[in-house]
C-alpha cells in the first residue's frame, strides 16, 4: 500500500452530553486531548465539531457512532481525501484499558462507527488508533458497558492513555503510519 499522509483526523464517538464520558466515546476524548496540545478549538460546521492542526482538519462527527461514515464521506468528498489518508480514532473492547493499536487498514473487529466508515467510503483502508476499554465483566451487556461512563480508576489509567494517542497522532502526521505502528504497537 502506497502511504498517502494524513490529511484528517477523526475522533469517534456519539454527540450529546449523556455520552459525554463514556468508552464509545474515547475517540472524541483523544481528538479532544489532541487540540488542546495543538492550541485549537472545535467550531460546529457541516461535517461535524472541526478543528484545525495546520493543515490537518479533526472531525467529531455528530451523527451517532453507527453512522459515523456519513460524516467522515461527506468530509472525504468535499476535501477530496482518499481513504488512507483519514486517521480513525475508536475505542476496542478487544484490547485491555491503558493499551493502544495502530493499524494502517483492517476490519471493523464488530465496530459499528468503524462498519459504517467503511461501508460509506468503500474500502477498510483508512488507518487507525484503537483505544483499549477492555471487555465488560460477565454480567454486564456490552451495549451498557461500552455506553457506561469510565470510573474514577479507569480515569487515571486513561488520561496517560489520551496524551499517547494525541503523541501517536502527531507522529503518524510526521513519520507515517509504518513508523507509528513500530513506535507505539509496542508499548
Amino acid at each position: 500500500m502506497m502511504m498517502s499522509e494524513i490529511r484528517a483526523i477523526v475522533g469517534l464517538g456519539n454527540p450529546g452530553l449523556d455520552y459525554a464520558k463514556t468508552r464509545h466515546n474515547a475517540g472524541f476524548l483523544a481528538l479532544d486531548r489532541l487540540a488542546a496540545r495543538r492550541g485549537g478549538h472545535f467550531v460546529r460546521n457541516r461535517f461535524g465539531l472541526v478543528s484545525k492542526w495546520g493543515n490537518i482538519i479533526l472531525l467529531k462527527p455528530l451523527t451517532f457512532m453507527n453512522l459515523s461514515g456519513e460524516a467522515v464521506g461527506a468530509l472525504a468528498k468535499f476535501y477530496k481525501l482518499p481513504a488512507q489518508s483519514i486517521l480513525v480514532i475508536s475505542d476496542d473492547l478487544d484490547l485491555p484499558l491503558g493499551k493502544i493499536r495502530v493499524r494502517a487498514h483492517g476490519s471493523s473487529g464488530g465496530h459499528n462507527g468503524l462498519k459504517s466508515i467503511t461501508h460509506v467510503l468503500g474500502t477498510d483502508q483508512f488507518p487507525r488508533i484503537k483505544i483499549g476499554i477492555s471487555r465488560p465483566p460477565e454480567h454486564v451487556e456490552v451495549i451498557d458497558w461500552v455506553l457506561g461512563r469510565f470510573s474514577r480508576e479507569e480515569w487515571k489509567v486513561l488520561d496517560g492513555v489520551l496524551d499517547e494517542v494525541a503523541e501517536a497522532c502527531e507522529w503518524a502526521v510526521v513519520k507515517g503510519i509504518a513508523d507509528t505502528m513500530n513506535r507505539f504497537n509496542g508499548l
